[in-house]
């Protein structure tokens, strides 16, 4: 659906709040190169069908193979983004770029032996090996931030951020029925401040008690709301319907922030008790020690 430019200098005005949707936002990985696996090996396609037929088979089965590959690859990339993205993680169950890279060599090596001979294969599926894992690396081998932490409350955590961003993803998807630009821009402020939240639970599992409301009864209804916005405004384009959902999605980013700099405050003091104690006891052994 085409949707009219807004911004600061149009006619509805207004600043929007993409600085702060925008402020964590990087450019990803999954482009550029990796869409170009997705491109060289289509030719296999005309050397497939100009071949008699067992080599068809050969080269039809290697141009599988490379596109799987570029699909993992770029899969892999997605997973390690958003294992870099977070504090706390763990590494990918699947090593997806590891598998595209051995895919990578063994399409290559399936079309040296159609193109060529199986004495050239080896060649071609070591090279592709080698210069796949050289372009994109490998996964993420350990856990990131899980030094003394319970696995158990990580898992809980990680279960209850899945089904978060389920919520917001199904938001996305409603708003866009609506087909109001300015309305997208007000729910990704709001996804940006329900997922710094997110970061916080997952950084200190033992947030997850005091935010699972906010995980799931909020969002939930947030969701609920959203679809029915989505619903009149995209049939009557009724203007009060729209003012009411955004002065919604004003309240929960309130509450949303203020639930997350509560968190931080509580760090402190948490940081401040454990200074106090300490010093305390370095007071008391210097005393011990006169």
């Amino acid at each position: 659906m085409a949707q009219k430019f807004g911004g600061k200098f149009s006619p509805d005005g207004g600043t929007s709040g993409s600085d702060q949707t925008f402020r964590d936002a990087k450019r990803t990985r999954a482009g550029g190169r990796v869409n170009l696996l997705f491109i060289a090996p289509l030719p296999l396609i005309w050397k497939a069908f100009t071949s008699e037929p067992l080599v068809m088979v050969q080269y039809l089965v290697a141009l599988g193979l490379l596109l799987l590959a570029a699909w993992l690859t770029r899969e892999g990339i997605l997973a390690q983004e958003a294992y870099d993205g977070r504090k706390v993680a763990r590494r990918p169950a699947l090593p997806r770029k590891t598998l595209g890279a051995a895919l990578m060599g063994l399409g290559l090596g399936v079309t040296g032996i159609a193109g060529f001979g199986p004495l050239e294969a080896p060649v071609f599926a070591l090279l592709g090996l080698v210069l796949h894992l050289f372009a994109f690396g490998l996964d993420p081998l350990k856990d990131k931030g899980m030094e003394g932490v319970d696995t158990f409350q990580t898992d809980r955590v990680a279960r209850a951020v899945e089904e978060a961003e389920d919520h917001l993803a199904a938001m996305s998807d409603a708003i866009a029925c609506a087909g109001d630009r300015q309305a997208t821009r007000r729910l990704e402020q709001f996804q940006a401040a329900a997922r710094s939240l997110f970061r916080k639970v997952e950084e200190d599992p033992r947030d997850l008690t005091a935010a699972r409301k906010y995980l799931s009864v909020y969002l939930m209804g947030a969701r609920d709301a959203t679809v029915k916005f989505a619903d009149i405004y995209g049939r009557s384009r009724d203007d009060q319907a729209r003012a009411d959902y955004m002065a919604l999605l004003d309240d929960l980013e309130q509450n949303f922030a203020a639930r997350t700099e509560k968190f931080l405050l509580e760090d402190r003091s948490d940081l401040t008790i454990e200074i106090g104690v300490l010093r305390d006891r370095l007071k008391r052994e210097g005393l011990r020690s006169d």
